[in-house]
Parts: C-alpha cells; structure tokens; sequence
C-alpha cells in the first residue's frame, strides 16, 4: 500500500460530521459498540435519492448484525420538493444533504454520494442517462465500493423499471454494473492511486411483498429479516430508530412513527454467490479474516465478559491493549476502520470530553480567530494532555498537564486565517454544473457527502506507554433560552460580502426601481469601492461608492437606480468590491434549520433584471394562499400587484370579495386542512366573479377536489422540459392578453413542464394545452380554466413554481396572463 493511499484512508474515515461535539457513549452503547468491534463486514445499500433509503434495514444492520453499513445516494436531491421553505435546486440539494447526515448519526450508517444532479422527476433510466454521465457515475459507484469494501450490496430498487421512477432504475443498473467491475484493475485504473480492486460477493434487491407475490415467488426461499426485532441494549426496535432516522427528512414532510412489531423484509438475490437463507452465508465476518485478529477476538471477548456498567473505566487497560493490538495489523483498511471504533471506546469508557470553540461564528481570510480549547477526564486512571494542535495554528502547544479526574483543562489560542480565497462552500458548488452533473475535479473528494470540518483540533494524550489522538472540529456555540445549547460550525468568509436584495427584479414598465445592496463585514477595519454593472444597456445610479466599517459583524445598506433600456427586456446586474486592489465578488447564503448544522454558500453577486410592459387593468389586489412554500407571491408583488398572503381569517365570502385573483399555492389542497372546509368559500368567490387559480396538488393526502367543477388529479406529468407543446386555442383570451403567448413561449422551461396533470374532468372545463413526453399520449391537463357563475376557475399543473424563480420569460408570461383570464 503506497503512503498516499494509508493516508488517504485516515481521511476517508474519519468525515463523520457531527452537529455538536461527540457525545460520550452511555454503558449500554459501550456494551454494544464492543460487540460491534468483534464483526469484520460491511454493507452497501444503494439507492437514488434522499430519502429512498431502508432505515430500518440500515438500523438493523448497523445495530443489529453490527456491520459497517453505509448508504450510496447517487443524488443529493436537488430536484426535489420542499415542504418547510423555499430552497429549491442546488440549495435543497445543500438541505437535504445535511438531512441524510443527521438520518444516519441515528441509524447508525455512513453517508456517500455520486456527482449526479437530481434534474427532477425521469420516466426511464434512458432518459437519465442523457442527463448523467453514465460512464462517469459508474466510476463513482466503483470508486465507493473500493473505498468501503462491502461484503454485501443491496439495491432499493430493481432494474426491471418496477420502481417507476428513471433515476430508481439507473440506480439499479449502476450497482449491477459496478458489482462486475469494482474487482476489474482494467476498470477506472486512476482510481489505483488510492484504492484497489473489490469484489463483493453479492448483490440483492431489498424487494417488496407485492412485487415477490405478483411473480409467485415462494418467500421461503429467499433470504429474510425481521426488522421489528427488539435491541435491549437501546431500548427500541429497529423500526423505532428507522422512525428517528426517517423523520430528518423534514424537507419532504417524512416525519414517522415508531413500527413496534415485526416487520418482514425480503431480499432477491441479483448477481453473485446464490445463498439458501442467510444474506451473509459463507462470508466470515470475525477476526478470523485478519492475521493477527483470533488474538484481538479473544481480548474483546473478555472486555464484553468482565464490562462493568457502573465502572466502563475499569476496562481501559484491556482496551489499550486491544489498540496496540489493531495499530499492528497489516491489514489497512481494516486496521483503521477499528482503530477508530476503539478510539471512541476508549475516550467514553473514560468519560473524556473534548471540545474547541470559538469566539466568533464567522472569521475573515487575513484574520484572526480566538479558540478556546478544553478536555476533562472523568475516570480515575492518570491521563496525560501532551499536546494540543488546531488547524492554522503555527505552533501546536506542547503540555504534559495531568487529566485529574473532574478537573477541566481549558486553554486559549488565536489562529491565523491565510488570505487566499478559502472561504467555507460546500466543495460540489465550487465549480460550475450542468443539469445533470457536478463537477468535482478532486478523486478523493467523490463519494464523500461533505469534506472535512476546515478548522479541526487534535487532543494528544498519554496513559501509561501509550498514545491516543482524539479529534474534534471546531464550534461556535451560543446557549438559546429555549433550545439550550445551539453549536455552529464556523465559517471562513471574504473580508466584506454583497448581497443583492432580489435575486431578480422584475419590472412592469420603463419606470426605473431603487434596489438595496447590503454589505456585511467580517473584519475590523475595511474600506474600499462598490462597483456596480448591467448588461444590455441598463444603466445603474451611482455606478460606484465608497464604503468602509470600523468592526467586523456591520451591515449597510446601499440603494441604487436601476433603469430599464427600451429596446432590451433581460439584463444581468452585478456588483463587485475593490479592497486593497484586489476584486472580491461574493454574496452570502445562510441555509438554516433546527434539525441541521447551518450551512453557507457563497455565490457571485449577481442578479437578473426581467422587463415586463403591461397594463394593470381590472387586476390589482391578489389574495394568495400558500401551500408548501413557493417564491411567487414575491414576483408578483414586484410587478406592483397588493399580495395578501390569507390566513384562516380570511376565509369567508365578505372578506374574499375585495381581491381581483385569488391564488392558491402549490400543494395547498395536501398542505392545508382548513382548505377542506373553506374550499366552499372559494367556490362562492368565483360564482360572485371572482377568479381563482389553484396549482397543482398531488394525488396523495388531498384533502378535497381543487375545482369548481369536477376534476381528478392523476400523475400524468411532462418531465422533459423541451417537450413539445401545442395550443389548443390560440385564440382564448388566456394566450393574448397582455401578452402574445405563442410556442416560442415555451423554450428554456427548466427540469420539467409540468405535474399531477388532471386526466379527467367536468365537460365544461376547456383544457388550453397538450404536450407529452417522448413515446407517450397526448396529455391536455396541464392547463384547465372554465367560467363558473360570474367567475373563473383555473386550474395549472404547469411548473410555474420553478419557472418564475427561475426567470423563465414564457412562463412568466404566461401566469401574468392566468391573472386577467377573467376579463
């Protein structure tokens, strides 16, 4: 094994993050964390998105068999939905990344990814593949099966199509494809640099009952397992942690109750070895596998026999012992994958707490930073502190300070942050993407779901002859009133950043607009030039301005005159700093959440400018009632429209009256149960005159049809976004005015035209529209609209929620004219 490799494995072992420092494990998780240093094997499960994984089979397996089990997502879910905010595309994909992190410190698995971008909803692993790289998400499923050397892989999803969903599919087939090449040093050979060849000895599907039934396959032939089986050890089932784990997918609304009976699960084998009953038949899972490991098997055992839950201390000699045992091994990857196992025994059976935090949330390049370090040993045996290093740090601190039991050993020390542009950013938004791929230059960042923590700090002790590193990253960490304890991972920025106000800035006519750049300081002492820019002959008012901030942690604002040009609609403004002769064009972007770690992106301060002439005629106040979370209520607020955002309050036919439009938001009719009763109010407003526009709603939890009149939702969708669309009636008042709606309109949609398409309805809805995906039907329910009483009713299952943000001009057209349907 070469020098780069081992080191390389020390780091790819060593990224579990943590949202607050490791808590010390109770004598019930010692107990079982000794068990799990006596099993050698590993498993790989496999799956597409987010939230497709079986954490009850991940519990069970990590908790459970004891194994190494890790989870491959091949997307971060960029594509997905979002129930609890706005965060769509690659900051959802930031979002839900953290989720799965915090789902597997309670599972018990490790997190890896591919570079593939969840671009929405896929009908075919065909289509997928013309969005991902095949060849290059293969390595990556090779490049993680090398690295984490599974015994067993199981795929969520089969590759017949039966999971219904393309990206499932393309899941499947990569594992499969991966199973036959991961052993092959012919295959992705740059990847030997760090790795070698793998062969696991199987691959199953995680299949379920229906599916087994329909093919009348006889269940008591295939390997099974109960997931509802009961861990002394922790108090649970394993569907009771799978519940735990499930519910961090806040973002998709997958909080779960604890299952507390059995639960079967069954697991068709797809290449390898054929087994009769028991998924890991004829792979040894004991120290038996490794030279040197019935010495170190023998030595746990007597650790797990002689355990004292009252005093876990007393078993420190023993397992020091057992360290030096495993430091021995020539086997690496074994070798480190239990030195960090044994690491965590020792530091909780001695009750070591370590920590290192810092005075500031955030810290500029070319600054400085105050960490205060400290270690507390809460056993009787006589620790040595021996030396303390922190990343940046010139010189580690050499000690040899006694670790009395009780007694806290706090130190304090100031790091310096190099100038160079190594701000905090998730490492697969460093480079720009396309739809369908990250771009991660780095081989050995791949795979791994975050990098390590920039600013870490190393604790070296001593006991008796031995040497034991134990590391933490660096926090921030404030005490809530109410949440206690709040820890923050702090965050290298630029000396100052821009943020524009809007992302885009729409405009209604000619007339010029103030917009409000604010400019945040990171660093005592700053001063230099804002520098303001538009495209397409746009003009900004002033163009440049002076700033500078005494104390770092200021904000000012700044307003400018943007003035549209005549004769172009689009326009780009950006804005860049100019401090000691050096350009710096960042804004910052807080991703924050109670069940995650707060995350920052930096992007370029940019934004566009969108031009839209019209006359607001008939069409002033609008009464929105959001769903899930949509920007749209903001876009049409920038377009000079009163937005009332309705509340319960608003429900009755006396206060409906005043809006021109009512709109409801995405998922309203899944989201809001009051809907079900108030829907009736609604009705009343368009049989008074009213227009209302509702969009789409799955088919799931609705609580009550959308329409006036009759309509059922399905999951008819149009998931390519060039699909081709045809105007059923061009000349509906809904396709020229204000604008001229033509098929022009209808290019650069991004991820996708549409959702839930209604696929039957009242004879007296008129459908305005008709697209399909490649092989498929004409499908015409994107876009119903019918007159009801005195009034109008639309109904949209169009993507209006991405293409608005998005800036998608056809789109936003196309919405403007929804609003004046009714006059």
């Amino acid at each position: 094994m070469t020098k780069k490799y081992f080191f390389f494995l020390l780091f790819f072992l060593s990224i579990q993050t943590f949202s607050q420092p490791q808590p010390t494990l109770s004598s019930s998780e010692i107990k079982l964390a000794l068990k799990k240093l006596d099993v050698l094997g590993s498993v790989l499960y496999i799956a597409a998105h987010p939230d497709d994984e079986n954490t009850s089979l991940i519990a069970y397996l990590a908790k459970g068999k004891r194994l190494r089990t890790g989870y491959l997502s091949m997307t971060r879910g960029d594509g997905g939905q979002n129930l609890i905010g706005t965060e769509q595309s690659d900051q959802l994909g930031v979002l839900r990344t953290q989720e799965l992190l915090e789902a597997r410190k309670r599972d018990g698995g490790e997190q890896f990814f591919t570079r593939a971008v969840d671009f929405g909803y896929s009908k075919s692993p065909e289509e997928t593949f013309e969005f991902w790289d095949k060849e290059k998400i293969l390595s990556d499923v090779v490049w993680v099966i090398r690295k984490f050397k599974p015994d067993v892989v199981i795929t969520r999803f089969p590759p017949t199509g039966q999971g219904g969903h393309g990206h499932h599919t393309a899941s499947a087939i990569l594992s499969l494809e991966a199973f036959d090449l991961a052993n092959d040093p012919k295959a992705f050979p740059e990847q030997l640099e760090f790795v070698g060849p793998w062969q696991p000895k199987r691959v199953f599907w995680n299949a379920w009952l229906p599916a087994l039934q329909n093919e009348k396959i006889d269940l008591s032939k295939i390997p099974t397992l109960n997931l509802g089986e009961y861990n002394t050890l922790l108090g649970k089932s394993y569907t009771e942690i799978s519940a735990l784990s499930r519910s961090m997918h806040k973002s998709q609304g997958f909080g779960s109750s604890g299952i507390r009976n059995n639960t079967l699960n069954y697991f068709m084998i797809l290449k390898g070895d054929t087994v009769k009953s028991d998924m890991f038949e004829g792979i040894d899972l004991s120290w038996n596998k490794v030279d040197g490991g019935k010495e170190i098997h023998s030595l746990i055992q007597k650790v797990i026999n002689e355990f004292d839950v009252e005093n876990p201390s007393a078993s420190l000699d023993n397992l020091f012992l057992i360290y030096e045992k495993i430091s021995n091994l020539k086997d690496e990857y074994w070798k480190q994958v239990k030195l960090k196992e044994i690491t965590e025994l020792i530091r909780s059976c001695a009750g070591i707490w370590i920590e290192a935090i810092s005075d500031n949330e955030f810290v500029s390049i070319d600054d400085t930073l105050n960490v205060k370090t400290s270690i507390v040993n809460r056993s009787n045996l006589e620790f040595v502190l021996n030396k303390i290093d922190l990343s940046y740090l010139e010189n580690s601190k050499q000690n040899s300070e006694q670790l009395k039991n009780g007694e806290i050993i706090s130190q304090n020390h100031k790091i310096y942050i190099p100038n160079l542009p190594i701000w905090t950013q998730p490492y697969w938004l460093q480079s720009p993407s396309t739809v369908g791929m990250y771009f991660i230059a780095e081989q050995e960042l791949r795979g791994l779901p975050e990098e390590k923590a920039q600013l870490n700090c190393d604790f070296t002790i001593s006991y008796k002859n031995y040497l034991l590193n134990l590391s933490v990253p660096v926090y921030y960490r404030i005490t809530d009133p109410v949440d206690g304890e709040i820890y923050k991972s702090p965050v290298i920025t630029p000396p100052v950043t821009i943020n524009i106000e809007k992302d885009i800035l729409f405009f209604d006519g000619p007339k010029e607009k103030e917009l409000k750049l604010t400019l945040q300081s990171f660093k005592n002492s700053v001063s230099g030039r804002l520098v303001i820019e538009c495209a397409n002959g746009w003009k900004v008012e002033p163009h440049e301005i002076d700033f500078s901030f005494d104390k770092k942690n200021q904000k000012k604002d700044f307003y400018v005159k943007v003035i549209p040009s005549i004769k172009q609609t689009n326009s780009e403004i950006s804005a860049k700093l100019v401090i000691d002769n050096k350009n710096i064009s960042k804004s910052l972007t807080r991703i924050e959440y109670k069940h995650i770690l707060p995350q920052t992106i930096f992007y370029d301060a940019k934004s566009k400018l969108q031009l839209f002439n019209f006359e607001k005629d008939g069409v002033k106040k609008i009464g929105y009632i959001v769903g899930s979370g949509d920007k749209i209520p903001d876009f049409l607020t920038e377009l000079g429209f009163e937005v009332t955002l309705l509340d319960d309050k608003n429900f009755s036919s006396n206060n409906l009256s005043r809006f021109d439009v009512i709109i409801t938001g995405i998922r309203a009719y899944n989201t809001r149960d009051n809907l079900a009763a108030f829907h009736k109010e609604l009705v009343k407003y368009v049989e008074s005159g009213g227009t209302l526009i509702s969009q789409y709603n799955t088919t799931g939890d609705l609580i009550t049809d959308p329409g006036v009149l009759p309509l059922k939702l399905s999951r008819d969708r149009v998931t390519d976004e060039n699909s081709e669309v045809e105007i059923l009636n061009s000349n509906h008042q809904v396709f020229n005015k204000p604008f001229k709606i033509t098929k022009d309109d209808f290019n650069g949609w991004i991820q996708e035209r549409g959702l839930y398409f209604p696929n039957e309805w009242d004879k007296n809805y008129e459908a305005l529209l008709s697209m399909n995906d490649k092989g498929e039907t004409p499908k015409n329910g994107s876009l119903l609209i019918t007159k009801y009483g005195k009034g109008t009713f639309v109904y949209t299952g169009l993507s209006f929620f991405r293409e608005i943000p998005a800036g998608v001009g056809g789109a936003i057209k196309l919405f403007i004219n929804l609003l004046y349907s009714g006059k």
